[in-house]
């Protein structure tokens, strides 16, 4: 939508300051490639935090950084100590998979590493948010003060954001905002959602013990392979009983590992996946609820088990004013015809920990080239996104730092 249809849109406001220039829009850009090629995993990512650093320094700002030695914070203006600030947050590490685009000059450059969830698109936002708000503090025009966040290790769970509250980040902070790339909604729009927009996600991993034996004997041993095929069908089919349906909790296998020899009944063996539920109060049930169903189908079938529920994190659950925040923000911006609603993923993100000290929302960022059939997904090697989605993620972020500051 152009600019002068979001001002009819709006008629009698004054439209907000804070646009980007070309000159910047091609620096994010470029700035995107560079870290798109040079991806770190969570907690590596010193070049990274370097090249975020640098570039808010010269733009006159004092980024700190965290403890870890990886990831940021940088205040825009000065807190009074007694109004709570607005947080504007990135997550900045990369995946550990093989980058399989072609075509394209800013391939990643790093064996088995890819920035194939958007992250490199997130800091990027977050980042000339940052120097547009900067800027516009410079001129006095900025009415209150901004913290950007720059969060390492979002990809490995519990996720890094425990790590960064637990270092200060939420020090007078009253709320936060981000963004999450979005492969199936088009590059100048985004996705709102009261409520939860993404669900709980946990690691699980079950290690199943028995005497073994020979296969030709199996009523005088433990039939392992027979067992750990049973807790993997069984106990999903045992939770979805156990647990109300609405709760959406799915107990989903990723690897199961049992036996050498077609002659032989093992005496050890291994399922390994993942827990994800759409309800806070669900989740937080979860472990026991899995626990016992593993016990019972195991113990049904001979064998002892031992079980490693790693937490994982909670739904986001993005409050109702922090969203109709995002969502005035950008109809400011491109006009309510850039906003659709969204419905809630199944993908876990640890945004959701700092939703559990003060409010906060989330938008999904469209990243598709509209008119592309594409169905690129996230997570995956061939994952790309539209460039003109930076300078959407910028506009949203400024113009809810300026609202937000002027409701304040």
């Amino acid at each position: 939508m152009s600019r002068e249809s979001s001002e009819a849109d709006l008629p009698g406001e004054a439209p907000l300051p804070g646009e980007l220039s070309e000159a910047l829009c091609a620096e994010l850009i470029a700035f995107r490639r560079d870290l798109h090629m040079h991806p770190e995993l969570g907690n590596q990512e010193f070049r990274t935090t370097a090249a975020i650093r640098a570039r808010l320094e010269a733009a006159g700002l004092k980024p700190r950084v965290l403890p870890s030695g990886t990831g940021l914070m940088c205040d825009i203006g000065s807190w009074d100590g007694v109004h709570p600030m607005l947080a504007i947050r990135a997550d900045i590490d990369a995946l550990p998979i093989p980058d399989a685009k072609a075509g394209v000059p800013y391939r990643s450059t790093v064996p088995d590493r890819a920035h194939a969830c958007g992250h490199d698109v997130h800091t990027t936002t977050v980042l000339g948010a940052g120097l547009v708000l900067a800027e516009l503090h410079r001129q006095g025009r900025l009415p209150a003060p901004v913290r950007l966040l720059f969060q390492p290790a979002e990809e490995v769970l519990p996720g890094g954001a425990a790590d960064a509250i637990a270092a200060g980040v939420l020090d007078g902070v009253g709320r936060i905002i981000a963004v999450h790339c979005d492969p199936r909604v088009d590059a100048g729009r985004i996705g709102l959602r009261h409520g939860a927009i993404t669900s709980a996600c946990d690691r699980l991993e079950v290690s199943l013990t028995g005497p073994g034996g020979h296969t030709a004997r199996p009523h005088l041993t433990t039939d392992l392979v027979t067992a750990v095929a049973r807790v993997a069908a069984d106990v999903p089919a045992l939770l979805a009983r156990r647990i109300d349906a609405r709760a959406g909790l799915a107990l989903t296998w990723g690897r199961i590992e049992a036996g050498h020899a077609c002659n032989v009944i093992p005496m050890h063996a291994e399922l390994a996946g993942t827990v994800r539920c759409l309800d806070l109060a669900a989740w937080r049930d979860a472990p026991d609820l899995v626990h016992a169903a593993i016990d019972e189908v195991a113990t049904l079938h001979g064998a002892k088990s031992e079980i490693n529920y790693v937490r994982g994190v909670p739904p986001v659950v993005n409050d109702p004013v922090i969203t109709e925040l995002l969502r005035d923000a950008m109809a400011a911006r491109r006009g309510p015809y850039a906003i659709e609603d969204t419905e809630q993923s199944l993908g876990g993100e640890d945004f959701s920990w700092y939703l559990e000290h003060v409010p906060g929302a989330m938008a999904r960022l469209g990243v598709r080239t509209p008119g592309s059939n594409a169905r690129l997904d996230l997570h995956r090697g061939d994952f790309d996104a539209d460039e003109a989605a930076i300078k959407v993620g910028v506009e949203l972020f400024t113009a809810a730092a300026l609202l937000d500051g002027n409701r304040s």
